[in-house]
């Protein structure tokens, strides 16, 4: 479907984008939204994501925001050199299922290209049995055991990886 349109957050969006993870969380048994206390990159979410030398996208429909995805350099240190990170994936319920993540992780994909690099990572919370099956159908696997994130939620986190070829290569 193309009902919504992709395009780079601004530091506006941050209230949209809270409402989508507060939203979200509000699904799961446990998950504590507290904005001031875990969240407060939200007040200038662009800028946040710029400083750390990546973007964070929404995709806007209905007259609002209903879904988010940014990508930025790891700071794992077992990463390779160049690898990314996708932060912030969150898309509306009532706007699952039309291609919104999708869209967003294509628009994330091409810009890990462009950028060369060579894997994408991501950590989502083990609860998110959805966001596991995407992530699995974009071609990410799971990695490692996983983490405590120490938090309000009594998180525990899984590490998927997306490899990429090295742009510029031949394979053969």
């Amino acid at each position: 479907m193309t009902d919504f349109l992709i395009r780079p957050a601004t530091d506006a969006d941050g209230d949209a984008i809270a409402a989508l993870i507060a939203a979200a969380f509000a699904e799961y048994e446990g998950c504590v939204f507290d904005r001031a206390a875990e969240f407060p990159e939200l007040d200038a979410i662009a800028s946040h994501f710029a400083g750390r030398g990546g973007t964070i996208w929404v995709a806007e429909g209905g007259g609002g925001v209903i879904g988010s995805m940014a990508l930025a350099p790891t700071r794992d240190p077992d990463a390779p050199r160049g690898g990314l990170e996708i932060f912030k994936v969150y898309v509306a319920r009532a706007a699952r299922r039309r291609g919104i993540a999708r869209a967003l992780f294509e628009t994330a994909l091409a810009a890990a290209r462009a950028a060369g690099a060579r894997e994408i990572r991501l950590w989502t919370d083990t609860r998110f049995a959805d966001a596991h099956r995407f992530y699995e159908r974009c071609g990410f696997t799971r990695a490692g055991p996983a983490r405590e994130c120490h938090d309000l939620s009594a998180t525990w986190e899984y590490s998927y990886r997306l490899p990429l070829a090295a742009v510029g290569t031949r394979e053969g």
